[in-house]
């Protein structure tokens, strides 16, 4: 079994982190009925022995002793990390795993990164090889912070590069939560442009997903569960959304119902890893199938059935109809609509009782309407994990390398261009020690060539299906 460590940065890195690890607890929870610490515990927590001081020595047979997540929290706001600690996962992470400050990046992505960054480098990877080195295999590290904070975007991006210079060979998959056209950050245009040259650069892949989409998402389900849609009972004791459990309570915060759809992505990502499956995948292989050419490694995601996100009693969604919706508009986590775009590459990893027979299928069913690029027209890769999501039968995850994230990065361009003709806010940023004004050209252009590599695929597309010319073989 592999191992990943998870790096939550800023407030709605830890905020996604929370309800992640929560989940986590759950699932397993509801899947080790024993309490015994197994292989699919390992890839996300370590078994300690807290009997021999704080950090004791690991436990690798046997009961579950003391839980501790493979993760680090950073943020220059101790609020939410401050939350988590004294919330029901407190024992679950220790002082060697927080780095905090007090005083925020004040939605700047140069004091999170230049500033910060230089300030807390040492320090952060300390703490990274301390978690690496209770990994027996580490094969990757997850991400989780947004695009338009100031620590987020600015320190999240630096961890970035800092994973890639300390450990080359272990896979780095980021988590980034991208802003809305309202956002109400003014500056987040320059720190989400400032950070996607970094992603562009550093990044193995990128699920990119955006917060308008996630409150559309949230906004059906209570649509459906208010309309009756759904069955308009709440499930007893649901594992799923409600940090409560039987009912809604007034602590839940607004942005959990959100982050429950991100941490579901991750847990039905890493479902192969963790659990045993007819047809398993590694997370290596997502990197190596998905993405055809080093710069084009942003994954399109969508979740399907979405109300394994709302706590209500459903009759199971028809198998069929679960991979239709996969590919429909209304199940992206980003505003996108990958049917009408062209794909360079699509895994399913499906969760529950599913035969590969269903599975290959529904790909048959589907192929016809989809637009893949002539030269990988059978650019599926497929994952079966046999255990499924709490209270479901069966759940889809979808990850596209599609051409139609270019839209969300044209937007981010646009709204850049608005504020950097004018120089406003500039100044806020070229103050910072090794700030340079450089930086916003070479960022800008980065991310136009990134969507000039779009516009040329997308150029392709409706193009003849030909098949390559092959050697002549001499009789």
């Amino acid at each position: 079994m592999t191992q990943a460590v998870v790096v939550q940065v800023g407030q709605c890195g830890n905020q996604v982190g929370r309800r992640f690890w929560d989940l986590a607890l759950r699932e397993h929870a509801a899947v080790n009925k024993k309490g015994i610490y197994d292989e699919a515990l390992s890839s996300f927590f370590r078994n300690v022995d807290t009997r021999s001081g704080d950090d004791g020595p690991d436990i690798y047979e046997g009961k579950i002793c003391s839980l501790k997540a493979r993760a680090l929290l950073i943020d220059m706001e101790e609020g939410v990390v401050n939350e988590i600690l004294q919330g029901p996962l407190r024992d679950v992470f220790d002082s060697k795993q927080l780095i905090t400050d007090v005083s925020g990046s004040g939605n700047n992505w140069a004091v999170g990164h230049k500033l910060y960054g230089c300030q807390y480098r040492e320090n952060i990877v300390e703490k990274l090889r301390k978690a690496a080195e209770h990994c027996d295999c580490l094969q990757c590290f997850f991400i989780i912070h947004s695009m338009g904070g100031g620590t987020g975007s600015g320190l999240g991006t630096f961890v970035l590069k800092l994973l890639e210079d300390e450990f080359p060979e272990v896979y780095r998959f980021v988590t980034s939560v991208y802003p809305s056209g309202e956002d109400d950050v003014i500056t987040s245009p320059y720190n989400s442009v400032l950070a996607m040259k970094e992603l562009n650069e550093h990044a193995d892949c990128v699920l990119p997903i955006e917060n308008e989409s996630l409150f559309d998402i949230v906004n059906k389900i209570h649509q459906m569960i208010s309309s009756g849609k759904l069955g308009s009972t709440l499930k007893q004791n649901s594992l799923v959304t409600s940090s409560a459990g039987s009912t809604r309570t007034v602590q839940e915060k607004p942005f959990d119902a959100m982050n429950n759809i991100v941490a579901n992505l991750l847990l039905n990502l890493t479902s192969s890893a963790r659990f045993e499956g007819s047809l398993n995948m590694d997370l290596n292989e997502i990197s190596m199938n998905l993405v055809p050419f080093p710069r084009l490694h942003y994954l399109v995601s969508s979740l399907t059935p979405l109300y394994t996100l709302a706590d209500v009693n459903v009759p199971s969604r028809r198998l069929d109809q679960m991979f239709s919706d996969a590919f429909s508009r209304d199940h992206q986590l980003i505003q996108a609509d990958p049917k009408h775009s062209l794909y360079l590459a699509c895994a399913l990893l499906v969760r529950g009782n599913v035969q590969v027979s269903d599975l290959r299928r529904n790909i048959e069913r589907l192929k016809p309407s989809l637009h893949f690029v002539s030269w990988n027209q059978e650019g599926w890769k497929t994952g079966l994990c046999s255990v499924p999501p709490v209270g479901h039968s069966h759940s889809l995850l979808a990850l596209a390398n599609n051409t139609c994230v270019k839209p969300t990065f044209i937007q981010l361009k646009d709204s850049f261009m608005k504020l950097y003709k004018k120089k406003a806010h500039l100044h806020h940023y070229l103050h910072v020690d090794g700030m340079e004004q450089s930086c916003f050209s070479e960022a800008i252009s980065s991310l136009s060539d990134l969507i000039e590599e779009y516009n040329e695929l997308d150029a392709t597309k409706g193009g003849p299906r030909t098949e390559p010319s092959r050697l002549k073989i001499a009789v």
